[in-house]
């Protein structure tokens, strides 16, 4: 005799949107570990005084911010080339 499946359980209209909120949720979970660790790491740092919380919480300087901002901007752009339609051999230039 077979096993039996459980079917697969289903959200949305179309199987595919299920999957890839499946795969940003995933993501979701893994940031959120990341940032606790991050945030044990820089607890740990702070109390054998390696780095000062205040200094790394500052807000960024006009210079810091417009360098963040252009970095953002190219990380957003990378991200988003594949909605766009137009897939790119990223090994031909």
């Amino acid at each position: 005799m077979p096993p039996t499946t459980i079917p697969e359980q289903q959200f949305f209209d179309d199987p595919a949107l299920d999957r890839a909120f499946g795969v940003v949720m995933a993501l979701a979970t893994e940031v959120y570990v990341l940032r606790d660790r991050q945030r044990a790491i820089e607890k740990v740092l702070a109390n054998q005084g390696v780095i000062d919380l205040k200094t790394l919480n500052a807000e960024p300087s006009d210079e810091e911010r417009a360098t963040n901002q252009l970095d953002r901007n190219e990380f957003v752009n990378h991200l988003m080339e594949n909605l766009t339609g137009f897939q790119v051999s990223k090994g031909l230039k």
